[in-house]
């Protein structure tokens, strides 16, 4: 069973709280629903810029504790 766009939505948000297989879970799921064309256009755009929110942090937090500079 697919989860709502909300659902989806909403577990984006915690991508910093839970484990990074869930974490992985929750952004397959998010890519899953802006893949459908079945789901508003409103919440795809919702939930790519919440992605690109949190894909945004994770690269930040990644480069700066491997300090490859």
């Amino acid at each position: 069973m697919k989860p709502s766009p909300q659902a989806v939505y909403d577990n984006l948000n915690l991508l910093e709280q839970v484990d990074n297989v869930r974490s992985a879970c929750y952004r397959q799921r998010a890519q899953d629903v802006l893949a459908d064309p079945q789901v508003s256009l409103q919440w795809r755009e919702a939930i790519a810029e919440r992605l690109n929110q949190a894909n945004r942090q994770l690269g930040l937090q990644t480069a700066s504790e491997n300090d490859s500079y």
